[in-house]
């Protein structure tokens, strides 16, 4: 049965060795006017000021998490405001991002084309699809052309959804668990 065609960016789903992540995620902030937009589901990487901001694609930077909603004060209105998504262009000096940024995470992410159990275990780049400005989810997809054992690939494929509507590895966009495999907080390398 073919899979469900559904691009949501990277999911939390669970820790590396099994237990329930419970939704744990840490604040950080993102530099006023920053003008990219982020989607809860995207990379991030930090930068150099402590903020963050949105990874780009085929980029071996390493990534701090998957950026999960934020809160600024409007520029406009004065009104408090929380989004799944950043908009980019923001005017404002308060603008908190929440980070899913356990490095042990797992993550559910569909693939942008047929992904075979042989691919398992290897790095991937993710694709550059921006976001859903509706439902401020990302578009991101696992990108299986660009694959291989190389370490600067940002995530690693570790297992294929159970999914009975997203497992089909005979067709395009199987779901896929996959960890960050150039994650920050393990690379030591700092900015």
């Amino acid at each position: 049965m073919a899979n469900v065609v559904e691009k949501f960016g990277l999911r939390p789903y669970r820790k590396l060795d099994g237990t329930p992540l419970v939704g744990a995620q840490n604040r950080y902030t993102i530099a006023s006017s920053y003008a990219t937009a982020i989607y809860q589901g995207d990379l991030v990487v930090p930068v150099t000021g402590g903020n963050i901001e949105r990874h780009v694609y085929n980029n071996s930077a390493s990534v701090v998490g998957v950026f999960n909603g934020c809160f600024y004060t409007d520029p406009t209105t004065q009104k408090p405001t929380f989004s799944n998504y950043y908009p980019g262009g923001v005017a404002a000096s308060d603008i908190t991002a929440f980070v899913v940024d356990d490095p042990d995470a797992v993550f559910l992410m569909d693939a942008d084309a047929t992904f075979a159990r042989a691919d398992l275990f290897q790095n991937y780049s993710v694709t550059n699809a921006t976001g859903n400005t509706k439902t401020g989810i990302s578009e991101v997809q696992l990108d299986v052309s660009e694959s291989g054992t190389n370490a600067s690939f940002v995530i690693q494929a570790i297992d294929i959804s159970q999914d009975p509507n997203n497992s089909d590895v005979a067709s395009a966009n199987a779901n896929i668990l996959v960890r960050i495999n150039k994650h920050f907080y393990r690379d030591g390398t700092g900015i």
